[in-house]
């Protein structure tokens, strides 16, 4: 029995000893050396996801009277989450001047990072914006690296930003009832509420859970323009069922359809973006908002 006993004691360390690592034991990913990679730090988001906003604060871009803050329709970003040990997949969009989109598309396709949409989102800006969807899988460091040699052809400010001297501005505008009209509350980023809502269902890209994080969450941003009234923009995520009952929702509260298109290639459910803008009472518009939502399967 004693031997027999021993024989097991051995069985079992020589089980331990030889049993192959798994991917959870190994190193996680050095995500600030990604950050330095890319050329600017970012923050972990829930669903682990590692995002970098990227605002072009470098350009001036309006639409009739009104100045597009960067964090109303100007953000470029990249978000990382891993997919195994010293592994990520990377989904952004990178806001770009016409001049830009030529040589950024170069650099990604000889980085290896695939374009998934180059379209509009906004109508009769000047100067001209275009936006470029890619996305990356491989070790993180060599991605972002990649993605680094992209952004260097652009004005895209890098680095740390400079610290703020003084207070942020009061934001002028009722965030309370906006939040209440609209049923969801935001936060205020750089002058602008934002407001995130996520879709209901998982969505999967590749075989992986693609979380809001990484650009499947609507958006929807209030920029004051004095007396109460905003500039609203950003991005509904919708199945094909519900894009005519949320372009029928969005004209009936004068909010103009600016673009519908796909920001991917191989999602499931396959989703839609529709781009909106308008200038009006914020609360007005946040009602209006929110009749839209009501017909999308949304959190």
């Amino acid at each position: 029995m004693r031997f027999h006993r021993a024989l097991y004691s051995v069985a079992c360390a020589a089980a331990l000893v030889f049993a192959p690592v798994q991917a959870g034991s190994r190193s996680p990913i050095d995500w600030e050396a990604v950050g330095r990679a890319l050329g600017k730090a970012g923050t972990m988001q829930p669903g682990d996801v590692y995002k970098v906003g990227l605002p072009r604060g470098d350009l001036q871009v309006t639409i009739g009277a009104v100045t597009i803050k960067p964090a109303l329709a100007l953000g470029s970003w990249v978000a990382f989450k891993a997919t195994g040990p010293d592994r990520a997949m990377a989904m952004g969009d990178l806001v770009l001047l016409d001049a830009e989109a030529g040589p950024v598309t170069a650099a990604l396709q000889e980085g290896g990072i695939e374009q998934t949409a180059i379209h509009n989102h906004l109508l009769n800006e000047s100067p001209h914006i275009v936006y470029m969807h890619f996305r990356g899988q491989g070790n993180p460091i060599t991605v972002a690296t990649a993605i680094h040699g992209a952004l260097v052809l652009t004005g895209t400010p890098l680095g740390v930003p400079a610290a703020a001297t003084n207070p942020p501005a009061a934001l002028d505008l009722d965030s309370a009832q906006v939040a209440r009209a609209l049923g969801r509350s935001g936060k205020v980023n750089a002058g602008v509420y934002q407001v995130s809502i996520a879709r209901a269902e998982t969505i999967t890209a590749h075989g992986m859970e693609v979380p809001p994080a990484m650009g499947v969450a609507t958006a929807i941003n209030f920029q004051p323009v004095g007396g109460g009234r905003a500039a609203v923009a950003g991005d509904f995520v919708l199945v094909a069922a519900e894009v005519n009952p949320v372009i029928q929702a969005l004209r009936q509260s004068g909010i103009m359809v600016t673009a519908l298109h796909s920001h991917m290639l191989d999602e499931s459910p396959r989703l839609l973006f529709m781009h909106f803008w308008a200038v009006d009472d914020a609360v007005k518009l946040a009602a209006g908002l929110r009749a839209a939502l009501d017909k999308a399967n949304v959190t």
